[in-house]
């Protein structure tokens, strides 16, 4: 192996680790699914996982040694993703594994050969770490690896004893750490400084079992269990400053900057840490979804969603408006084909179940973004600190925000949520729901399954008349049984015979009146239940009574628009099996009064070119006047015709055809035009993927393309009247006014950076002398993170060896905070400028870190700027002396 490239792509770091052992006796085990066979676990979170019942003595182990890389997902820290180094939610565990055959001294040569021989890490820049009462461990580490005894540290449960839950199979551990400056020497090793060390490799000797109570009996067998972590090596080898900044999560990353229009190495930190985010839980739902996890509200497919809602968020927070998920989620599935071949296998559910959840999300947002907003002005107005758990409530509840997705927009304003009193509101809806349950006899349904014997089933009228004189057989309010209801009342009414329409085959219920001498109901939906079409509506005047007669009228402008876009699905279906393929068929349908939705299988979207195609067939169809017959015959002899059954639709005997001779024959009970002259128009609006093999067309037709098309020329004179272009020049005048942003964007940046270094010169004469050193601690108004750091950079150069400290407020209520730190501060008085300035950010309730010479923070409290400042400056006081 002398020959190992020094620089390894992620790819190439797994097959290294997975033949080495592979060469040591060890086989080769492909990654278990996300989804444990563990009941106790949610989801895999350590490669150990799928081996647990071999280290409980459960089960006998196939081989005495196995190697893997195993998927992961943990979502403990998901608060931490894209703000450090190295946490995530989704990682790669490579393995080696013991079944009973060897122990520590073996498990630790290996993990230093792979080390220093394979990864050919300098064993100078290792440091290890072993529990604090195993004396073993530290004596092969001392004696048999022969590292001094200064890099090896003992330290306690917390850090070095591991386990997998509250229960099963546990032990001390064994860590290794990488030093990216061993130039500190070793009598400053601190192993929290993850701007110098990163854990990259755990040994753990598995060797007891921990039950509920938290007693440890040991295991039949002595176990080996080890964990190096794919992305932590990349960072080593591929000397990039984080685990995203690899080949195995950057391309994501950059997939999404560029959609955002965003250069990554030049955007601010939270910019930075909302690609991060992205980065990470892309990869984390592209594989969750490949391993047959879905969307819901509870376990793991509620992870899921969380994850989805989050990349979904962090989008709108750098400024990707509408979807996005799925083009980032391709580099995704690319990036991971040849190790998992699973992902692309399962490509279209993948898809398909992004495109909904972030669908749905999208507009969940749009409604609760700006609640949330007004309750945050509102709290922060009243110099609150936190939102009611009633507003936090109404938002879940009203808008389907969720309330993680509160209490993170709460942080960023620097406000907490009342998780408590939340929770009291769940509970108080949750036995309302309970009590509702418990009177299901006051639903509609069961109210007329109890008349069912005492009224006839409802005479539909509708496909031959639009007004009838019908009698009023029952009247509810709130579902119960009523004898009148009086003017200003919701009611459900049932009439003997009726032209209204109810929904049914997707289309939906007809509006209109039920009128007397002095009565007027309006009619807003009709529903069937059972036989009966309930007639859901308003009294507006007058009293409605049972067994009064009435006149049933129908709004004929609204039957005719559904009329013509019901049959404008007909030929939908038919002009998608010409153009796209024959086998397209229906999987659910809308058909509304201003547009429709058809849904159809099909495993890829269909063409612009195929979509134009399609709507001019259909508009050539309309154009050629064909008569629309509709007939009643057998169920066979109208499948022997080769009628075309609806989606969902469930047929009697005798059945209703709609035959549209030489384009479309289909069993259909719902009204449509007599001539497709009459539709009008066809256009159609969007084609999108729903689920799995599943598209959907929407569109419109008859007056509605007047109204869309109306929508969209305002806009178009809109945008004319304020460009003074004509329509046909609208595009290249953004495309120019987008590059003018772009440039004007970089002068602001320039700007900054100059006015930055301006108002620092200035500065200069503030310097302090403490001992050798110079102290500069102050405030710069009004420059952004950025300029900041140039400033303080600068400064710190011009002042030789000196400590600088800089302050902004670069918007309202944020707080940027840099330290620059000389090399005799560092190295005589060992202050590292990450350390020290993360310290600091915390009084403006805020946190940072970096370089030992070079950090930025950050903070939410503006009002306590001045208070950290003073801080800083009596701590290098102190501290320089």
């Amino acid at each position: 192996m002398s020959d190992t490239p020094q620089y390894l792509s992620g790819s190439e770091i797994r097959s290294y680790f997975l033949d080495f052992f592979a060469k040591n006796q060890h086989q080769i085990l492909p990654s278990a699914s996300l989804v444990p066979e563990d009941p106790t676990v949610l989801l895999t979170i350590a490669g150990m996982l799928p081996f647990k019942p071999i280290f409980l003595g459960q089960q006998k182990p196939d081989y005495p040694r196995a190697t893997t890389s195993q998927k992961c997902i943990r979502t403990n820290d998901i608060e931490n993703v894209g703000r450090t180094a190295r946490h995530h939610t989704f990682f790669e565990m490579l393995g080696n594994f013991s079944f009973g055959d060897y122990f520590k001294e073996q498990a630790i040569k290996w993990a230093w050969e792979l080390s220093t021989k394979v990864f050919k890490l300098p064993p100078d820049q290792i440091v290890v770490s072993v529990f604090e009462e195993d004396d073993e461990a530290f004596e092969i580490w001392r004696d048999k690896i022969n590292i001094p005894p200064q890099r090896i540290k003992r330290m306690g449960k917390k850090d070095n004893f591991w386990q997998a839950g509250p229960t099963g199979p546990c032990g001390p551990c064994s860590e290794l750490y990488y030093d990216f400056h061993p130039e500190l020497g070793d009598k400053t090793i601190d192993l929290e400084d993850d701007s110098r060390f990163i854990e990259f490799y755990n040994l753990v000797f598995m060797q007891y079992n921990q039950d509920a109570e938290g007693n440890l009996t040991p295991l039949q067998n002595k176990n080996i269990d080890t964990g190096m972590g794919l992305e932590r090596m990349a960072q080593i080898l591929q000397k990039v400053p984080n685990n995203y900044e690899t080949d195995l999560i950057f391309p994501i990353i950059q997939a999404a900057a560029d959609i955002a229009k965003i250069e990554y190495k030049k955007a601010d930190e939270k910019t930075k840490v909302s690609l991060k985010v992205i980065g990470d839980h892309v990869r984390a739902v592209v594989h969750m979804i490949a391993d047959g996890i879905t969307a819901s509200n509870t376990g793991r497919g509620y992870v899921l969603r969380r994850l989805i809602r989050r990349v979904v968020r962090h989008g709108r927070l750098i400024g990707i408006e509408g979807a996005f998920i799925n083009q980032v989620a391709e580099v995704a599935i690319a990036l991971s084909e040849t190790a998992y071949p699973n992902v692309r296998q399962r490509e279209t559910p993948i898809k398909g179940e992004l495109d909904r959840e972030e669908a749905a999300f999208l507009t969940t947002l749009e409604r609760g973004e700006k609640l949330l907003s007004e309750i945050i002005a509102k709290v922060k107005k009243s110099k609150k600190k936190q939102i009611s758990g009633v507003d936090a409530f109404k938002l879940y509840d009203t808008y389907g925000f969720p309330l993680e997705l509160t209490q993170e927009i709460a942080e960023e304003e620097g406000l907490t949520v009342n998780v408590e009193e939340f929770d009291e509101e769940m509970k108080k809806q949750q036995d309302q729901s309970k009590a509702a349950h418990e009177t299901i006899d006051l639903t509609v349904q069961g109210s007329l399954d109890k008349l069912a014997e005492h009224i006839h089933p409802t005479e539909f009228l509708g496909y031959t008349d639009a007004q009838s004189v019908a009698h009023v057989e029952v009247v509810l309010v709130d579902g119960k049984t009523v004898d009148s209801a009086e003017a200003g009342t919701e009611v459900q009414i049932v009439l003997n015979q009726t032209p209204f329409y109810a929904e049914s085959g997707g289309q939906i219920g007809d509006k209109g009146y039920l009128t007397g001498e002095t009565l007027v109901v309006r009619v807003e939906d009709v529903q069937k239940e059972s036989a009966f079409f309930v007639h859901f509506g308003r009294v507006e005047r007058g009293t409605i009574t049972v067994g009064d007669s009435v006149t049933a009228t129908i709004d004929r402008a609204c039957r005719r628009r559904v009329q013509a876009h019901h049959t404008a699905t007909h030929l939908l279906q038919a002009a998608l099996k010409k153009i796209v393929d024959d086998s397209v068929s229906q999987a659910g349908s809308l058909v509304t009064f201003d547009r429709l939705r058809f849904d159809f299988n099909c495993p890829r979207p269909v063409t612009p070119e195929e979509l134009q195609q399609i709507e001019d067939l259909i508009n050539n169809w309309i154009a050629e006047a064909h008569e629309a017959h509709v007939s009643i015959m057998a169920l066979e002899e109208a499948k022997a015709k080769g009628a075309v059954a609806m989606f969902g639709e469930k047929y009697g005997a005798e059945v209703r055809v709609l035959d549209v001779p030489g384009v479309s024959m289909e069993l259909c009970g719902g009204t449509h035009v007599r001539n497709t002259a009459e539709i009008g128009l066809f256009k159609i609006m969007s084609e999108s993927g729903v689920a799995a093999g599943i598209r959907r067309i929407e569109a419109v037709a008859g007056p509605a393309v007047l109204e869309y098309l109306n929508e969209r020329e305002a806009v178009v004179k809109d945008l004319c009247d304020r460009f003074k272009v004509k329509p046909h020049e609208i595009s290249d005048r953004i495309t120019a006014l987008q590059s003018e942003l772009k440039s004007t964007q970089k002068q602001m940046e320039s700007l900054q950076q100059e006015l930055a270094i301006a108002k620092s010169d200035q500065l200069l004469s503030n310097a302090e002398s403490v001992g050798d050193f110079k102290v500069l601690v102050a405030e710069i108004e009004g420059v952004d993170p950025n300029g900041l750091m140039t400033a303080a950079e600068r400064l710190q150069q011009k002042l030789g060896e000196s400590a600088v400290i800089l302050g902004s407020i670069p918007s309202e209520g944020k707080v940027s905070l840099v330290a620059a730190f000389s090399p005799k501060v560092i190295k005589e008085k060992k202050l590292q400028a990450g350390k020290f300035i993360g310290e600091i950010a915390k009084i403006c309730g805020g946190g940072g870190g970096g370089r030992p010479n070079l950090a930025q923070a950050g903070g939410r409290d503006s009002s306590k700027l001045k208070e950290a400042l003073e801080s800083a400056k009596k701590q290098l006081a102190d501290s320089l002396k």
